[in-house]
């Protein structure tokens, strides 16, 4: 059995966020809006995705 995965993708602008938020996005390794990535289902990923939840859109694959 796999371990389940978070696919993040970037659908709001950076610009104007605290510096945290664009530092978040960019570890996550999101560059710009439409971007999407594939990252473990870690705590550390899931803190990730909450500090920059209103920027994000998350699914859960498998």
């Amino acid at each position: 059995m796999m371990a389940q995965r978070l696919k993040v993708t970037q659908i709001k602008s950076v610009i104007s966020e605290k510096q945290n938020q664009r530092d978040t996005l960019r570890s996550l390794g999101l560059k710009r809006i439409g971007d999407s990535v594939v990252r473990e289902d870690t705590p550390a990923n899931r803190g990730y995705v909450k500090t920059v939840a209103h920027l994000v859109t998350v699914e859960e694959i498998d």
